[in-house]
């Protein structure tokens, strides 16, 4: 497929000249992506294509905890603060490449010399006086070459648009740490369902082990069945140490985003909750609306825009640069005159540099950028291609895995009225003890896969806002009243470190 990039030449108007001034280089205005007219589920009625705001999709769940989480998250997370101070960083770059527009080199110069000429090379009578005297100077220094040619406003813009793309940064790392909560929340209540189902199944096996042994006891029935019945209930009893460690674990994860010790989280997640369950819709806007919400489309878009500004700033080189130098010097040879008005002496005057004998490695310089820059354009259309593929596949995923809840639960009806009928049967000595046990451990894998589907549907409802970029408009001013209200404050700042105040207390 050929890839069109929208670049015009910077000297195309005399309009143009005035408005932003003469500027060599390609002038960026965006790059064409491929993104789909429509979802391909769109046709089914769970899938709303209305448009929505994802600012605070993790409402949808009605769960206190979660919300709680995902706030606590977005002020203490560590790398969101890292994030924040790239934004900070990129901010200080766009400062220094701004202020290379005024003059680049100036100083301050004092100094005191003692000097004596040679009688070698100076006889005596060529150069009559004093061959020993003192120098006492004290002058300042500037350089200052004209941006003629752009280069430093191409510079500024190359910085305006990393800032930009550290500000999407940032959005996209918001975006992430929102859906790993939420992920690791709604695993960890999973994984209590299943802890749940696993007790159950234990107390209604230690039930059928006393049975049977009371029908042993009584010579109604053999060893086997005693033996098998002690096997499954041991079986059983092995998955719960297993999901222990399990929730510890996603306890730890989830303090580990929330920037806390392991552990920190045990009293606030004591409480076991179900499985936060949303409506069976979901609203998800249309694909096209991915290129203004996905913060990574936006990023990668404004890191073509900045290597588009490099090109302009290599070809700048093609061209002679012209500066102004200067000095102002006050210098005597007795300190007491050094500030007298005669001491007072200067120079300034044009000066050229023109890189006349580098023009092959200039020249290869620009096809360098340049070929940067159709990296970075194919890697904004592929941005855009894989943020849509991402969408597709969790609309799917949370689309079947409803269908496949519903056949689970079905399963698991099944199997618990099977196992009741069998015990039952087996209690009056109809069927052998296999009967019972095919039915136990079918009653154990139906929930535990059952309590895992549930909350695979809920895992996969944040994949799909994961997916169409909801969320980071958290670091903007919400409403206070809204449901999701956080603090004000764009970036969250870290917390002052030992080092941090030893430096300042210096």
């Amino acid at each position: 497929m050929a890839i069109t990039v929208c670049l015009v030449a910077g000297c195309s108007s005399v309009g143009q000249w005035w408005h932003n001034g003469f500027k060599v280089g390609p002038e960026y205005c965006g790059t064409p992506a491929p993104v789909a007219d429509q979802w391909i589920d769109a046709g089914n009625p769970r899938i709303k294509t209305a448009p929505a705001d994802f600012s605070c999709w993790w409402t949808v769940f009605n769960d206190p905890v979660l919300d709680r989480l995902v706030h606590t998250a977005y002020q203490q997370n560590l790398p969101l603060k890292i994030a924040g101070l790239r934004i900070l960083e990129a901010r200080a770059q766009r400062g220094i490449a701004a202020g290379s527009l005024f003059p680049q080199q100036q100083g301050m110069n004092a100094g005191y010399t003692r000097n004596k000429f040679s009688d070698n090379m100076y006889p005596f009578g060529a150069f009559p006086g004093n061959r020993e005297f003192d120098n006492w100077m004290v002058g300042f220094d500037m350089a200052w070459e004209l941006d003629i040619w752009g280069k430093i406003r191409r510079g500024i813009e190359g910085a305006d648009a990393n800032l930009d793309a550290q500000v999407e940064n940032y959005d996209d790392v918001l975006v992430m740490l929102q859906a790993e909560v939420a992920a690791a929340y709604i695993q960890m209540r999973a994984v209590e369902e299943q802890w749940a189902y696993a007790r159950k199944n234990v107390e209604i096996q230690q039930t059928s082990l006393e049975i049977i042994q009371k029908r042993f006891d009584q010579g109604v029935v053999g060893e086997l069945d005693v033996r098998q019945a002690g096997a499954q209930l041991a079986v059983t009893e092995s998955l719960i140490p297993r999901l222990e460690q399990s929730h510890r674990q996603i306890q730890n994860g989830l303090c580990l985003l929330m920037g806390m010790p392991p552990g920190s989280l045990q009293a606030e997640l004591s409480e076991t909750q179900p499985i936060p369950l949303p409506s069976a819709e979901v609203v998800v806007g249309i694909p096209a609306e991915l290129l203004r919400r996905r913060p990574d489309i936006r990023r990668a878009e404004r890191q073509a825009a900045a290597q588009s500004a490099r090109i302009g700033m290599a070809e700048a080189e093609l061209y002679p640069h012209l500066a102004i130098t200067g000095t102002i010097a006050f210098e005597a040879e007795q300190f007491g005159d050094l500030l007298d008005w005669p001491s007072i002496g200067g120079r300034v005057g044009p000066g050229l540099r023109w890189n006349i004998l580098n023009y092959g490695r200039i020249q290869n310089r620009i096809r360098v950028e340049d070929a940067r820059f159709q990296q970075a354009a194919i890697a904004y259309q592929n941005t855009v291609l894989a943020a849509n593929k991402e969408a597709e596949d969790a609309i799917v995923a949370f689309l079947r895995e409803q269908q496949r809840v519903q056949s689970l639960e079905q399963a698991a009806r099944e199997v618990i009225r099977a196992l009741e009928i069998g015990m039952r049967l087996y209690e009056q000595g109809v069927v052998d003890y296999q009967r019972v046990l095919d039915s136990q451990r079918a009653a154990v894998l139906q929930q535990d896969a059952l309590a895992q589907s549930r909350g695979q549907v809920a895992t996969n409802l944040v994949a799909v806002y994961k997916a169409l970029g909801g969320g980071w408009g958290m670091r903007q001013a919400i409403d206070p009243d809204a449901q999701c209200a956080v603090p004000l404050e764009t970036i969250p700042q870290p917390e002052p470190t030992p080092m941090d105040a030893s430096a300042a207390g210096r």
